[in-house]
Formats: structure tokens, sequence, C-alpha cells
């Protein structure tokens, strides 16, 4: 149900100029022309007749490099839309959230098309963050949702660092994707937003920090978190059915190992756990990411946009600096995870005699001048030591596409090269 006032152009452009504002910056003119177009398609999408999305724009695809301000169009879009039948959604969040839902149609006849047809039923604006595709499960999924939600004339606003074009990039599986590619930009107004620097780079908001070099095994981050003397150690739980180990915990701050999270098969629905059970989380051992296999790299990235996007306080222990961790010769996904990575605070150690030193005395966990807002909150589901397992099911989404499941080789995929 939308509310009287302003034309909905004028609440996206109030809306914007105060979230820049608040940040100290300025629009440029690739912005400024990104948020009239967005507020022109939101008040034709307000005012339009039944039937209107056959005739015009399904929605707004938005693309650019990283820290171009593309959440930040989309957010203040968001917040001026005046209806309560809206919903801003994380990419990794939305396919949790279809597989649990395709999971309570079991057994029903075509139950993706169930599940998209109750969120038509709930949602007249989709806000869609981080569109990106690396996996043809995720892909056919997607695929057919975005058909089925535009089919509905539910309103859908897409950011991506992609173009539709440059969305599932692996020929194995481009032909499979080309549909949904020729929907996006046969049905979707397609706008860039380029050609600027990467407002990551000056903004004061910190979420963390980034140590290096820090040996992998060195017991020094767990203290840096504040995990004291009372903290559980060496606890195993089972997370989605797979073992985890934490090295520490304590209340909502935890300490693991980059092995343990992403050398071995882990989900996205597995971050989106840690994300939403911890608010501060320390990881150790992180090595230089060139020498790791595709599927690790793709793990550490979901997890980083994952994180990011949670409002977490991150705390990464490296063998290396960020230039070197997320180097930019590396696939483009590493551009978004290195904008990200480098508001962490870079601190680099030095020895003193059999102690490691940071940079400033003074206790760097509470040296962030802002954190991200919690914006999203979705939970998978753990088995800590001594509960009883739960039912579950948080695998991969290409099981409900008849591909291989969770069970069958692990919890995830690797990434094109």
């Amino acid at each position: 149900m939308t509310s009287s006032g302003p034309a909905a152009d004028v609440l996206v452009r109030r809306h914007f100029d105060t979230l820049l504002a608040a940040r100290g910056y300025r629009a440029d003119s690739a912005q400024q022309a990104a948020i009239d177009h967005l507020g022109q398609w939101l008040s034709a999408f307000l005012g339009a007749r039944p039937g209107w999305w056959r005739r015009r724009a399904a929605g707004v695809y938005l693309h650019g490099g990283v820290g171009r301000g593309k959440s930040l169009v989309l957010d203040a879009v968001f917040a001026a839309a005046p209806l309560a039948e809206k919903r801003r959604v994380h990419f990794h969040a939305f396919l949790l959230e279809l597989q649990q839902r395709l999971g309570a149609c079991a057994g029903q006849t075509d139950p993706l098309a169930r599940v998209a047809g109750e969120i038509a039923g709930q949602t007249r604006l989709l806000c869609f963050d981080e569109f990106h595709v690396h996996d043809i499960g995720d892909a056919m999924l997607l695929g057919r949702v975005l058909k089925l939600l535009v089919a509905a004339g539910v309103g859908l606003l897409c950011t991506s660092n992609y173009p539709p074009a440059g969305l599932c990039p692996n020929p194995l599986y481009r032909e499979r994707f080309q549909p949904t590619i020729a929907l996006l930009e046969r049905r979707f107004d397609v706008l860039q937003l380029d050609g600027g620097q990467d407002y990551r780079q000056d903004s004061p908001q910190l979420w963390g920090s980034l140590y290096w070099p820090l040996p992998e095994q060195d017991a020094w981050l767990g203290d840096r978190l504040g995990l004291s003397a009372a903290a559980r150690r060496n606890v195993t739980i089972q997370l989605n059915r797979h073992p985890l180990r934490l090295r520490g915990h304590e209340g909502a701050r935890a300490w693991l190992d980059f092995s343990e999270l992403f050398r071995r098969p882990r989900s996205s629905a597995d971050y989106l756990w840690l994300c939403g059970e911890f608010r501060e989380l320390a990881i150790g051992g992180v090595p230089r990411l060139a020498g790791e296999g595709l599927d690790v790299q793709q793990r550490f990235l979901n997890f980083i946009d994952i994180a990011y996007d949670s409002g977490i306080q991150l705390l990464l222990g490296c063998a290396v600096n960020l230039d070197e961790l997320c180097r930019h010769d590396m696939h483009g996904d590493f551009s978004r995870a290195h904008s990200r990575l480098q508001q962490l605070q870079a601190l680099p150690l030095t020895a003193v005699g059999s102690f490691l030193e940071a940079p400033d005395a003074a206790d760097s966990r509470y040296h962030h001048a802002h954190l991200h807002p919690d914006r999203h909150r979705f939970h998978g589901r753990a088995q800590w030591p001594g509960q009883p397992r739960a039912d579950q099911r948080h695998g991969p989404l290409c099981h409900h596409l008849g591909l291989a499941g969770p069970g069958d080789q692990g919890d995830d995929r690797a990434p094109a090269a």
C-alpha cells in the first residue's frame, strides 16, 4: 500500500542527498543520473495500472565498478519508496531463503512456482543487492525465479559489479543462462554506474582490523579478540551437518582458522549463520590467496560479502598485507573483496621479544568510527555440543533442480576460472 505525499522521484532524491551528506560526500554526474532514473522508474511503477509491466521496464539493473555507490543508491531508493510491501535483500541471503522455502514445499507440484507466488504476494518491490552468478545451480534457479517474479509484476531493482552479459561467464554453463541474460537486457533498464573513484578508499567507516604478518597457529589473535580465561576453547559444533571447529568463543565473539572455514566444504548458509550468531569474528591463518584453489578462493569471497553486509566486526590474521592477499590480477570478484577489506584497519605487526605488537598500544578493537548497519539477519542452524541434532537442509539450491546436492559432493562448487 502506497502513502500520500511527495512524488517518489522527489523522495528518492531527498533520501540520497541525506545519505551523501551524512557521509560527507558529493554525488558525481553518474550517480546523479542513476538516482534520477531510478526515481523516475519508481514513480512510474507506483502510478501504473495493472498490466503495466508488459509495456514498461520491469525493473532496473544497476552495474559498475567496486565502491561506486551502487548500494548507497539502492538504499536511497528503498528508503524513499512509499509502500510497505518492499524488501531489500542480499544475494546470498536470498538464495538461502529460497532454499528454505523450497524445502517447506517439498513434494508439491512445481515448488519453485509456489515460492515465487508467495514472494510476489508479499512483496511489490524487491531490491536485490550484489547480483552475481558463478555456478549453474544458482544460475538456473535465479533465472527461473526472476522470470516468475517479472511475470507477477514485482518491481525488481538489482545492483551488480557485472553487466548482464558478464554474468555466469563459465563457457560450460553460459548457454543455459543465456535466456536470463536476455530477460535482463530486454525487460530491465540497464544502467552503468562507473568511471569514477572507489569511495570506500576514503570512507571513515571501519568494520574491523587486518593484522600481518601473523603465523597460522599463533594464539595472539584470540587474545586480541578479547577472549577471557573463561572462554570455551577448541569446541567442535555441527553446522549444517558438517563439523566446525572453533578455536575459541565467548558470548558474541568467536575465533576460527582459515583452513577450517575455507579449505573444507562450506556453504554460504554456514557463513550466514556465523554472522548472525556472533557479532565479532576473528579468523587466523589467512594465506596468500593466489596460492589457493578456486573453490577455496570463492568460499572466502562469499564470506567477505556476507560478513560485510551483516554488520559484524571482523579481525583477520594474515600472512601478507592486503595488496598481496587480494592481488588485482586475480579474477574479478577479488576487486570487490579488496575494496571491502580496505575498510579494515590495516595494522602491520612487529615482534618484540617473544610477543607481537601492533602499532598502537591501545586496544584497536574499538578504534572504529562506525560499524555497518545491521540490515539483514538470516540464520542457518548449528548443533552445539550436547544439543539434539536438528532436522535441517541448508545445502546448495541445485538439489531442487535435480543436480548434485550437499549430501553428494559437499556444500559448494568451484567458480568459473
